[in-house]
């Protein structure tokens, strides 16, 4: 495992405004998840969206982040092989999970240790000319086996489900999946399509996150509220 010291960026909106309404409704949905099957958390979770854009990659990351503050270990895998983001948020070389199905790296040669605790992450690596194929390997399902067995928590960061079949492939091998929806294009039909998709695909549907949701001025009021009593002193 490769430890490096990597430029966390604003993406991180738990940890950079972990007063915020955002920050906070990144707890709930880590609670949520706690929740999700009774007594025992989900321990590995997908996140996908119907179409591109609707802020699923940066979902999955503050998701990951709030788990780890918890001090749980968390293993943040980017399964967008076609055009993948966490590299980007959290700035780090690209190198990563194809090394793995393509060059036969060792897996934890690509487990980049971040500067938030307990939060690691594995890479996309290089972006490959057959996406759908490498995931469907036995390999693919071995890695993701391998990574369930050395966290507490493994959350996936996958492709939309409407453009291409990858994260349909991944479905199965995950104890669930979270579908991120941007309410600003709201597409009831595209939903449902790539929610039948997903089942289809024998995966567990946990629920939908609502992306840029705007908070109305009497709740932004309350947050306001707590957020000064804290730098106030009180508690």
């Amino acid at each position: 495992m490769e430890e490096r010291d990597l430029n966390v960026q604003h993406h991180v909106i738990v940890q950079e405004s972990s007063k915020s309404p955002a920050a906070e409704a990144f707890r709930a949905l880590r609670t949520n998840l706690w929740y999700t099957k009774g007594i025992i958390p989900c321990s590995s979770v997908m996140f996908t969206s119907a179409g591109p854009g609707e802020g699923r990659s940066t979902t999955a990351l503050n998701t990951a982040v709030a788990l780890a503050q918890t001090g749980s270990k968390v293993f943040l895998l980017d399964c967008d092989l076609r055009k993948p983001m966490q590299h980007k948020l959290l700035n780090v070389a690209i190198r990563g999970f194809t090394n793995i199905l393509i060059f036969d790296t060792k897996i934890d040669e690509v487990i980049l240790e971040t500067q938030i605790p307990n939060l690691y992450v594995i890479p996309c690596g290089p972006i490959p000319q057959n996406p759908s194929e490498l995931l469907s390997l036995e390999k693919t399902r071995y890695v993701l086996s391998y990574l369930k067995t050395q966290t507490k928590y493994l959350i996936i960061d996958a492709p939309p489900v409407i453009t291409v079949t990858d994260t349909c492939l991944l479905a199965d091998q995950v104890e669930g999946v979270v579908m991120v929806i941007n309410t600003n294009a709201n597409r009831p039909e595209m939903i449902r399509q790539a929610c039948n998709r997903l089942k289809n695909s024998n995966g567990n549907i946990l629920g939908v996150v609502l992306n840029r949701v705007k908070i109305p001025a009497e709740y932004a009021h309350y947050y306001n509220y707590y957020e000064e009593a804290a730098v106030s002193g009180y508690k």
